[in-house]
Protein backbone atom coordinates (compact mmCIF):
# COMPACT_ATOMS: atom_id res chain seq x y z
CA UNK A 1 0.00 0.00 0.00
CA UNK A 2 1.68 3.61 -0.85
CA UNK A 3 2.11 5.37 1.70
CA UNK A 4 -0.18 8.47 2.71
CA UNK A 5 0.22 11.52 1.39
CA UNK A 6 0.67 14.81 3.97
CA UNK A 7 0.56 18.29 3.33
CA UNK A 8 2.06 20.69 5.82
CA UNK A 9 1.38 24.32 6.15
CA UNK A 10 2.62 26.35 8.64
CA UNK A 11 4.83 30.38 7.97
CA UNK A 12 6.81 28.64 10.70
CA UNK A 13 10.06 27.40 9.40
CA UNK A 14 11.29 25.76 12.24
CA UNK A 15 7.95 24.01 12.78
CA UNK A 16 7.54 23.10 9.15
CA UNK A 17 10.81 21.83 9.17
CA UNK A 18 10.42 19.80 12.19
CA UNK A 19 7.06 18.59 11.33
CA UNK A 20 8.48 17.73 8.04
CA UNK A 21 11.42 15.54 8.64
CA UNK A 22 9.61 13.96 11.52
CA UNK A 23 6.43 12.84 9.06
CA UNK A 24 8.79 11.45 6.44
CA UNK A 25 10.69 9.70 8.92
CA UNK A 26 7.01 7.77 10.01
CA UNK A 27 7.71 6.53 6.04
CA UNK A 28 4.75 9.62 4.83
CA UNK A 29 4.97 11.06 1.75
CA UNK A 30 5.65 14.90 2.64
CA UNK A 31 5.10 18.24 1.20
CA UNK A 32 5.62 21.86 2.86
CA UNK A 33 4.19 25.38 2.06
CA UNK A 34 4.73 29.05 4.21
CA UNK A 35 1.37 30.52 3.07
CA UNK A 36 -1.50 29.60 1.77
CA UNK A 37 -0.98 30.44 -2.23
CA UNK A 38 1.74 27.90 -1.88
CA UNK A 39 -0.24 25.83 -0.29
CA UNK A 40 -2.88 25.56 -2.58
CA UNK A 41 -0.90 25.28 -5.38
CA UNK A 42 1.07 22.40 -4.09
CA UNK A 43 -2.75 20.44 -3.28
CA UNK A 44 -3.79 20.66 -6.84
CA UNK A 45 -0.97 18.98 -7.48
CA UNK A 46 0.09 16.69 -4.75
CA UNK A 47 -3.53 16.03 -3.71
CA UNK A 48 -2.77 14.99 -0.38
CA UNK A 49 -4.45 12.63 1.80
CA UNK A 50 -4.03 15.00 5.03
CA UNK A 51 -3.33 18.44 5.85
CA UNK A 52 -1.48 20.14 8.56
CA UNK A 53 -2.56 23.17 8.42
CA UNK A 54 -1.64 26.72 10.60
CA UNK A 55 -4.70 28.58 11.70
CA UNK A 56 -2.21 31.91 11.36
CA UNK A 57 -0.98 32.38 7.76
CA UNK A 58 0.97 35.47 6.22
CA UNK A 59 -1.76 35.71 3.17
CA UNK A 60 -4.99 33.82 4.52
CA UNK A 61 -6.80 32.65 7.51
CA UNK A 62 -6.28 29.07 8.26
CA UNK A 63 -10.23 28.28 8.33
CA UNK A 64 -11.05 29.47 5.10
CA UNK A 65 -8.03 27.76 2.98
CA UNK A 66 -9.29 24.70 5.28
CA UNK A 67 -13.33 25.13 4.43
CA UNK A 68 -11.91 25.98 0.52
CA UNK A 69 -9.90 22.75 0.11
CA UNK A 70 -12.70 20.55 1.95
CA UNK A 71 -14.85 21.93 -1.08
CA UNK A 72 -12.57 20.27 -3.03
CA UNK A 73 -12.31 16.41 -2.29
CA UNK A 74 -13.26 15.84 1.33
CA UNK A 75 -9.88 16.04 2.64
CA UNK A 76 -8.85 15.51 5.93
CA UNK A 77 -7.73 18.78 7.94
CA UNK A 78 -5.62 18.85 11.15
CA UNK A 79 -5.25 22.23 12.18
CA UNK A 80 -2.59 24.32 14.28
CA UNK A 81 -2.97 26.99 16.04
CA UNK A 82 -1.41 28.85 19.00
CA UNK A 83 -4.83 29.50 20.22
CA UNK A 84 -6.57 27.44 23.00
CA UNK A 85 -9.49 29.47 22.85
CA UNK A 86 -12.68 27.50 22.57
CA UNK A 87 -14.33 29.58 19.87
CA UNK A 88 -11.39 29.02 17.62
CA UNK A 89 -11.80 25.44 17.70
CA UNK A 90 -15.94 25.39 17.18
CA UNK A 91 -14.87 27.68 14.05
CA UNK A 92 -12.36 25.78 13.41
CA UNK A 93 -14.66 22.42 13.11
CA UNK A 94 -17.61 24.06 11.37
CA UNK A 95 -14.89 24.74 8.78
CA UNK A 96 -14.05 21.50 7.85
CA UNK A 97 -11.06 20.78 10.47
CA UNK A 98 -11.02 16.96 11.56
CA UNK A 99 -8.51 17.52 14.23
CA UNK A 100 -6.62 20.45 16.36
CA UNK A 101 -3.57 20.87 17.77
CA UNK A 102 -2.48 23.39 20.01
CA UNK A 103 0.93 24.89 20.27
CA UNK A 104 3.37 23.91 21.29
CA UNK A 105 2.70 19.93 21.50
CA UNK A 106 4.84 17.22 20.95
CA UNK A 107 5.88 14.85 17.87
CA UNK A 108 3.92 11.61 20.06
CA UNK A 109 1.00 13.59 20.00
CA UNK A 110 1.22 14.70 16.70
CA UNK A 111 1.85 11.18 15.60
CA UNK A 112 -0.95 9.67 17.26
CA UNK A 113 -3.37 12.22 15.58
CA UNK A 114 -1.76 11.77 12.31
CA UNK A 115 -2.32 8.26 12.35
CA UNK A 116 -5.88 8.41 13.84
CA UNK A 117 -6.95 10.43 11.26
CA UNK A 118 -5.87 8.58 8.42
CA UNK A 119 -7.09 5.21 9.90
CA UNK A 120 -10.32 6.58 9.21
CA UNK A 121 -10.12 6.24 5.72
CA UNK A 122 -10.90 3.00 5.65
CA UNK A 123 -12.67 0.73 2.76
CA UNK A 124 -16.67 1.25 2.90
CA UNK A 125 -17.54 -2.66 3.27
CA UNK A 126 -20.74 -4.15 1.69
CA UNK A 127 -22.39 -3.80 4.83
CA UNK A 128 -21.59 -0.09 4.52
CA UNK A 129 -22.69 0.54 1.41
CA UNK A 130 -26.27 1.06 1.61
CA UNK A 131 -27.77 3.88 0.74
CA UNK A 132 -30.30 5.41 4.16
CA UNK A 133 -33.36 6.71 3.48
CA UNK A 134 -35.20 8.76 5.54
CA UNK A 135 -38.29 9.99 3.58
CA UNK A 136 -36.80 13.46 2.03
CA UNK A 137 -33.34 12.40 3.69
CA UNK A 138 -31.01 10.04 1.68
CA UNK A 139 -27.49 9.25 2.96
CA UNK A 140 -24.91 7.28 0.32
CA UNK A 141 -21.87 6.47 1.99
CA UNK A 142 -20.42 5.38 -1.66
CA UNK A 143 -20.79 8.57 -2.92
CA UNK A 144 -20.43 10.68 0.40
CA UNK A 145 -23.08 12.73 -0.51
CA UNK A 146 -26.30 13.66 1.52
CA UNK A 147 -29.69 15.15 -0.27
CA UNK A 148 -32.40 16.49 1.41
CA UNK A 149 -35.86 17.16 -0.46
CA UNK A 150 -33.47 16.23 -3.70
CA UNK A 151 -30.85 18.94 -2.96
CA UNK A 152 -26.96 18.00 -1.61
CA UNK A 153 -26.59 19.28 1.91
CA UNK A 154 -22.81 20.16 2.04
CA UNK A 155 -21.16 18.50 5.19
CA UNK A 156 -17.62 18.19 6.28
CA UNK A 157 -15.80 15.07 6.14
CA UNK A 158 -16.59 14.67 9.64
CA UNK A 159 -20.09 15.81 10.08
CA UNK A 160 -20.86 13.26 7.38
CA UNK A 161 -19.21 10.47 9.34
CA UNK A 162 -20.69 11.20 12.47
CA UNK A 163 -24.84 11.44 10.34
CA UNK A 164 -23.69 7.88 8.35
CA UNK A 165 -23.49 6.81 12.07
CA UNK A 166 -26.13 7.65 14.13
CA UNK A 167 -28.14 7.00 10.97
CA UNK A 168 -27.09 2.91 10.74
CA UNK A 169 -28.15 2.79 14.34
CA UNK A 170 -31.71 4.36 14.25
CA UNK A 171 -32.99 4.05 17.69
CA UNK A 172 -30.45 3.37 19.68
CA UNK A 173 -28.43 6.12 22.45
CA UNK A 174 -24.82 6.67 22.20
CA UNK A 175 -22.92 9.08 25.09
CA UNK A 176 -20.84 11.06 23.69
CA UNK A 177 -17.63 9.56 24.46
CA UNK A 178 -19.21 6.28 21.99
CA UNK A 179 -19.53 8.36 19.25
CA UNK A 180 -15.76 9.69 19.81
CA UNK A 181 -14.71 6.04 19.78
CA UNK A 182 -16.39 5.63 16.81
CA UNK A 183 -16.31 8.10 14.36
CA UNK A 184 -13.37 9.97 15.34
CA UNK A 185 -11.52 6.14 15.76
CA UNK A 186 -9.83 6.62 19.01
CA UNK A 187 -9.18 7.81 22.42
CA UNK A 188 -9.57 11.86 21.94
CA UNK A 189 -8.00 13.61 24.78
CA UNK A 190 -9.83 16.52 24.38
CA UNK A 191 -13.36 18.22 25.45
CA UNK A 192 -16.37 16.26 24.50
CA UNK A 193 -18.15 18.93 23.73
CA UNK A 194 -17.00 18.76 20.27
CA UNK A 195 -18.94 16.08 19.28
CA UNK A 196 -22.27 19.15 20.41
CA UNK A 197 -20.61 20.84 17.98
CA UNK A 198 -20.81 18.85 15.03
CA UNK A 199 -24.33 17.73 16.27
CA UNK A 200 -25.37 21.41 16.04
CA UNK A 201 -23.76 22.17 12.44
CA UNK A 202 -25.33 18.70 11.33
CA UNK A 203 -28.59 20.09 12.75
CA UNK A 204 -28.64 23.72 10.95
CA UNK A 205 -28.26 21.90 7.57
CA UNK A 206 -31.09 19.04 8.09
CA UNK A 207 -33.76 19.62 10.65
CA UNK A 208 -36.73 21.75 9.83
CA UNK A 209 -36.77 23.35 13.36
CA UNK A 210 -33.49 23.54 15.27
CA UNK A 211 -35.14 23.93 18.31
CA UNK A 212 -37.51 21.17 18.01
CA UNK A 213 -34.78 18.70 16.11
CA UNK A 214 -36.83 15.72 14.39
CA UNK A 215 -33.85 13.76 13.24
CA UNK A 216 -30.78 13.61 15.69
CA UNK A 217 -31.98 13.91 19.52
CA UNK A 218 -30.71 14.82 22.73
CA UNK A 219 -31.33 12.35 25.18
CA UNK A 220 -30.65 14.34 28.49
CA UNK A 221 -27.75 13.04 30.22
CA UNK A 222 -27.01 10.34 27.98
CA UNK A 223 -26.26 11.78 24.66
CA UNK A 224 -27.67 11.37 20.90
CA UNK A 225 -29.84 9.22 18.65
CA UNK A 226 -31.26 9.22 15.10
CA UNK A 227 -34.83 8.73 14.85
CA UNK A 228 -36.38 7.50 12.05
CA UNK A 229 -38.81 9.60 10.57
CA UNK A 230 -41.95 6.69 9.12
CA UNK A 231 -41.55 5.32 5.60
CA UNK A 232 -37.82 4.85 5.72
CA UNK A 233 -35.63 2.12 4.29
CA UNK A 234 -32.69 0.85 2.98
CA UNK A 235 -31.43 0.35 -0.12
CA UNK A 236 -28.96 -0.91 -1.93
CA UNK A 237 -26.23 0.94 -3.97
CA UNK A 238 -26.61 -0.49 -8.11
Amino acid sequence: MAPAKILVVDDDPAVRNLIQRFLIKQNYQVEAAEDGKTALSLFEQFNPDLVILDVNLPDVIGFNLCQEMQSRNGVFVLMLTSRADEADKIRGFAKGADDYLTKPFGLGELEVRVGAILRRQRVVTTAEQKRLTFEKLMIDPVRREVTLNSQPVPLTALEFDLLHFLASHPGRVWRRAELIQEVWDYEYVGDQRVVDVHIGQIRKKIEVDISQPALIQTVRGVGYKFECPTHSHVETNA
